[in-house]
């Protein structure tokens, strides 16, 4: 039977990428997408590479597109296998952007999307997840949410001090962990998946990463065989001192 995979913020960039993957592993894909006629276009651009993809519009601020998302997908489908939560914003630049000039307006925008979305979006799916026989989520995190490496004096993030995207990242990491505690006597599998420092609209495509090598570390995890570790943060290992391209990360 194949598997579908909803993907949020999969009209463009790594979750475009994540559903190109995931299609290409014979995954049906669901693109969730908050502007509809961007969404068809990611479709009909998939399904011309001969994947199965659906366009599911998803606003993961708006309770009620949340809703009609899940109901969409059970009466399509009946269950999903694979949930990526990817859709994020950075917010405005303030000022020196600075933790000093962080205005509580933004704060409030970032976390909307990077942190309520997700919990929003997981508990209605997570119905739907559990008729699933072996479902999995990933939620797509960044090595900017890690305490151990942000305040790493020799580190690469040690030039960076920001609060909304980095802090959303640190909560993101902290939600992963408890969704995988609540679920750890179930085959659902949760981890907090990082793709690098990657060129997307995010950040200006100022990252060195693709967005097909951005993907690839959450596309690897989702393919694992069922029954894999949970509650784990891995991924792109920026400036690891053993060299490792890819692993576990420190919260």
């Amino acid at each position: 039977m194949t598997e579908t995979a909803l993907i949020t913020g999969a009209n463009k960039g790594i979750g475009y990428e994540i559903a190109r993957q995931l299609a290409d592993h014979g995954f049906t894909v669901l693109v969730g997408a908050r502007d509809r006629e961007r969404g068809e276009t990611a479709v009909a651009k998939l399904r011309a590479g001969g994947a199965d993809a659906q366009l599911v519009p998803l606003d993961v601020t708006d309770p009620d597109s949340v809703a009609r998302a899940a109901a969409t997908i059970e009466a399509d489908f009946g269950a999903l296998d694979v949930l990526v939560n990817n859709a994020a914003i950075a917010g405005p630049y303030e000022g020196d952007g600075k933790p000093s000039s962080t205005t509580l307006p933004t704060l409030r925008q970032v976390f909307e999307t990077n942190v309520f979305g997700v919990v929003a979006v997981t508990n209605a799916m997570l119905p739907l997840l559990r008729r699933a026989p072996a479902a999995r989520i990933v939620n797509v995190s960044s090595e900017v949410g890690s305490l151990t490496m942000t305040t790493d004096p020799d580190g690469p993030l040690w030039p960076m001090a920001a609060i909304p995207y980095p802090t959303s990242k640190t909560a993101l990491n902290m939600i992963t962990a408890q969704y995988a505690k609540e679920l750890w006597d179930t085959p659902i599998r949760v981890n907090a998946v990082n793709p690098g420092y990657t060129a997307t609209d995010l950040n200006g495509h100022s990252g060195f990463r693709t967005p097909a090598q951005g993907a690839e570390p959450i596309v690897a995890v989702l393919t694992a065989p069922a029954g894999g570790p949970s509650g784990q943060f891995t991924g792109f290992r920026w400036g690891a001192a053993d060299g490792a391209e890819f692993g576990s990360l420190p919260w």
